[in-house]
């Protein structure tokens, strides 16, 4: 459980809606598959179409759920009349991203007003034996309308 306090009741929806009209994830097969303030956790099932030459999911791939799970993270705390804009992140790619599943983890770790900072771990396995390949820090902007 995290310590914020969303400014909009209705984040998870907003959340929600906002995961589910991104057709990249779509494409990727990802899913969301948890959203509280300041938390967001995105799945990866393993498909063939989404390896690298080895056999792993590329890093593109792994970069991409990333981004988005710290991304939401933040939005679940900005808001109403606000979106959510990736300003810049570093990954660390830790370990070969090997096994059926991928999870993204972001948290946020400090909100403010005009720019939120998140930390996202990615795990890569099966349900009961998940591996840390990657971690990402990451800063976004506060978008309002």
């Amino acid at each position: 459980m995290s310590n914020f306090t969303p400014e909009n009741a209705d984040f998870a929806e907003r959340v929600r809606s906002s995961f589910e009209s991104q057709s990249i994830m779509q494409l990727l097969g990802a899913r969301l598959v948890g959203c509280e303030p300041g938390r967001c956790i995105i799945e990866l099932p393993f498909n063939d179409n989404l390896c690298q030459q080895n056999g792993f999911f590329h890093a593109g791939v792994t970069s991409t759920i990333a981004d988005s799970a710290g991304g939401y993270a933040g939005f679940t705390l900005m808001p109403a009349n606000a979106d959510v804009l990736t300003v810049e992140f570093k990954i660390s790619l830790l370990r070969p991203a090997a096994g059926e599943l991928m999870i993204a983890q972001g948290q946020v770790i400090r909100a403010g007003r005009n720019l939120t900072f998140t930390e996202v771990t990615v795990s890569v396995g099966s349900h009961d034996n998940m591996k840390i390949c990657a971690s990402m820090s990451q800063t976004l902007a506060c978008i309002t309308r």
